[in-house]
C-alpha cells in the first residue's frame, strides 16, 4: 500500500529559513520545541570536537555595533545610543595576505544554521579558490544577536531593512578577525557579500546602498521585490512540480472551494469536514488551510542529506487517479455527493479517487498528528490564537516573531490562494489576506499593509549595479519576487553583471556543497557544478580587477 510511505511528521517540517510557505501555529510550535531542545542538548554536550558538526568546528565571535543607525528618523523613536553584540563565525584556514573577505549573510535565522556552508558549501569553496577568509554573519534579532531580552513590539522597532544594511556596512568597516595579523576592513580589503533568499535581497541592496564599501555582492534567489499579496509563490510550483501532483492538488482544492465558497451550505461544509476527519474545526479558513500547496517543494534539494522527502511522499499519494487503499471505498458515497455539489459531473471517478486518496494522506499526517496532541481540533489547527501570537520570548523570536515583524512592517509575501480566475489555485481561496494577516494584527497591532516601498526603493525587480550578481533557480517558488521573474533571457550575463538561472533549480541551490569524498558522477548535478564554478570565476575576476586598480593607484 503506497500510503505506508507516509511520514506523519513530514507535513509538519519547517524550512531552515523563515522564507517558505506561511507556516501554521502547530508547525511553529514544533519548531520552537526543536530550538529549545537543541539549546538544552548543546548545553549538556561534551566539549570534544566532532568533525561532522560545524557548530563544534567554529567559534562564535561578537562585534559591538550600534542599535540605531538613523537617529533622525522618527520611525525609530524613542532613539537610543545603545549597542549590542552582533555574532559572526569565520574560517581563515585558506587565508593568504591580499585575499578577500567572503561573507555569507545568515538572514532570518541563527547563523548556526548556515555553518554548513562555511564547512563545505559556497563559502568554503570561494575562500579556498581566492585565498580568502570565509565569514557567516548573523542578522540583528536572530540567533544570539538580540539587543533586548524580549521582542516586544516596541523593542522590535529597530528591526528594519535599512538598519540591517547599515550594520553590515559597519561590520565590514570595523571588524577584526582574531588570530589574523592584518587589517582586513573594507574598503581597503576586497569584501564580497553573498546571500540567499531574504539575505540575497540584502546582498543586492548593499551594492546599491553602500557601493564604496563592498567590492561585489551575489544575490542568490534574492527577493529584491517586496510584494504584499504574493499568490505567485505557487506559480513555479504549478509549472515545475510533477504535473500529476499539481493536477491532483488543484482538483482537491477546487472541490474544497466548491463546497466552502461556491456552495457555502452549512450541511455540505460539515459533511466535507467530517469525511476528512476534521469535523470539529470551527473556522472554515482553518479547515481549508490544512490542505494543498504541494508541501515541501521549497525544501527539495539536489543533496540527499538536505532534500525534504515531503513532496515525494505527498505527490506519491495525491497524484493517483485510482484508489490506493480499498479501506476508503466506504467513504465514496459521501465523496460523490461532495464532488457533485462542487460542480463536477456524475460518475467523476478519477476526481472521487483524488479526494479519497487525499483523505487517506491527511488522515496519516495532519489528523494523526492532531490525535497525538491532546488538544481539541480548534486548538490544534487554528491560526487565530491571540495567546500564541503575543508571545515575546527569544525562542518565539527565533521561531517566528522577528521575521513576522519584518513581514508585517515592510516585506509582505502573504501567500494567498487568490490566483487569477483562469488559474486553479494550489491552496484554497479561503486563505485570503484577512485570514493570513491575522498574526500582524494580533502580534503587533498592525492593521495596515506593510510599507513595501521601504524595500523596493533599492531597485525591486530592476535592481542592477556593477559587480552585482543575480543567480536563481527556475523552479524556485520565490523566483517571482526576484529579478529573474521573467526568465534568463531578459538580461545578458557579463563579468561585471553576472546573471544565471539554474535549470530545474529551486531555492539558492548553489549555496550548498558536499565533501570531496562524497561526490559522484551525479552529485552535485551538472547545473550546480556549473553555477558554483561560474560564481568562483567571476569573483576571481572581480578580485583581479580590485588588485589592478590598487596597482594603478600605487604607481600614481
Amino acid at each position: 500500500m503506497r500510503l505506508s510511505t507516509l511520514l506523519v511528521g513530514a507535513l509538519l517540517g519547517l524550512q531552515a529559513s523563515a522564507l517558505g510557505r506561511t507556516p501554521t501555529i502547530r508547525e511553529l510550535r514544533a519548531k520552537k520545541e526543536e530550538v529549545k531542545a537543541r539549546r538544552i542538548s548543546r548545553a549538556s554536550t561534551s566539549l570534544a570536537k566532532r568533525d561532522t558538526d560545524p557548530e563544534d568546528l567554529y567559534e562564535g565571535h561578537n562585534l559591538t555595533v550600534p542599535l540605531d543607525f538613523f537617529p533622525n528618523e522618527t520611525r525609530y523613536e524613542p532613539h537610543t545610543n545603545a549597542t549590542f553584540n552582533l555574532r559572526y563565525f569565520f574560517d581563515a584556514q585558506y587565508y593568504k595576505p591580499g585575499g578577500p573577505v567572503f561573507v555569507l549573510l545568515s538572514g532570518e535565522t541563527s547563523a548556526v544554521n548556515r555553518l554548513g556552508f562555511l564547512q563545505k558549501g559556497i563559502v568554503n569553496q570561494v575562500a579556498k579558490a581566492t585565498n580568502g577568509i570565509g565569514v557567516i554573519l548573523e542578522h540583528r534579532y536572530y540567533g544570539t544577536s538580540h539587543p533586548f531580552l524580549n521582542v516586544s513590539t516596541e523593542n522590535l522597532r529597530f528591526l528594519s531593512t535599512e538598519q540591517s544594511l547599515a550594520e553590515i556596512d559597519y561590520f565590514a568597516r570595523n571588524v577584526e578577525f582574531e588570530g589574523v595579523d592584518a587589517d582586513l576592513t573594507a574598503p581597503n580589503t576586497p569584501w564580497i557579500i553573498y546571500g540567499g533568499s531574504y539575505a540575497g535581497a540584502q546582498a543586492a541592496f548593499l551594492r546599491v546602498a553602500y557601493p564604496d564599501t563592498f567590492l561585489g555582492t551575489i544575490s542568490s534567489s534574492g527577493v529584491t521585490a517586496a510584494i504584499y499579496e504574493y499568490w505567485e509563490y505557487f506559480e513555479p510550483i504549478r509549472l515545475f512540480a510533477p504535473p500529476d501532483c499539481v493536477a491532483g492538488t488543484q482538483t482537491l482544492i477546487d472541490v474544497i472551494d466548491g463546497i466552502l465558497i461556491r456552495q457555502n451550505s452549512t450541511e455540505l461544509v460539515q459533511q466535507l469536514k467530517d469525511v476528512f476527519g476534521f469535523g470539529s474545526v470551527t473556522d472554515n479558513r482553518d479547515f481549508a488551510y490544512i490542505f494543498g500547496g504541494v508541501p515541501g517543494w521549497q525544501s527539495t534539494n539536489w543533496d540527499p542529506e538536505l532534500n525534504s522527502p515531503t513532496t515525494f511522499n505527498y505527490c506519491g499519494n495525491i497524484s493517483a487517479t485510482t484508489l490506493l487503499d480499498s479501506a476508503y471505498e466506504s467513504k465514496r458515497s459521501t465523496v460523490q455527493t461532495l464532488v457533485s455539489a462542487a460542480g463536477y459531473p456524475a460518475n467523476s471517478t478519477a476526481v472521487e479517487n483524488v479526494i479519497l486518496n487525499s483523505i487517506a494522506y491527511y488522515g496519516g499526517s495532519s489528523l494523526a498528528a492532531w490525535e497525538e496532541s491532546g488538544e481539541s481540533q480548534d486548538q490544534y489547527f487554528t491560526q487565530l490564537n491571540d495567546t500564541y501570537w503575543q508571545e515575546v520570548d527569544l525562542d518565539a523570536a527565533e521561531t517566528w516573531r522577528s521575521w513576522n515583524y519584518q513581514v508585517c512592517t515592510e516585506w509582505g509575501y502573504i501567500q494567498t490562494g487568490n490566483t487569477p480566475e483562469d488559474i486553479k489555485p494550489l491552496i484554497s481561496r479561503a486563505a485570503d489576506l484577512e485570514y493570513l494577516t491575522y498574526f500582524c494584527r494580533s502580534s503587533f497591532n498592525i492593521t495596515t499593509p506593510p510599507k513595501v516601498e521601504n524595500v523596493n526603493k533599492y531597485g525591486s525587480f530592476d535592481i542592477e549595479a556593477p559587480r552585482l550578481a543575480i543567480i536563481g533557480g527556475n523552479a524556485d517558488p520565490w523566483k517571482m519576487a526576484t529579478p529573474l521573474r521573467d526568465g534568463p533571457q531578459t538580461r545578458n550575463s557579463t563579468t561585471e553583471k553576472p546573471w544565471l538561472e539554474i535549470a530545474h533549480g529551486v531555492h539558492h541551490w548553489e549555496e550548498n556543497g558536499i565533501f570531496d569524498n562524497e561526490t559522484t558522477p551525479t552529485l552535485p548535478p551538472n547545473q550546480v557544478v556549473y553555477a558554483q564554478q561560474f560564481l568562483k570565476n567571476f569573483v576571481i575576476d572581480w578580485i583581479r580587477e580590485f588588485e589592478g586598480a590598487g596597482s594603478e593607484t600605487t604607481e600614481l
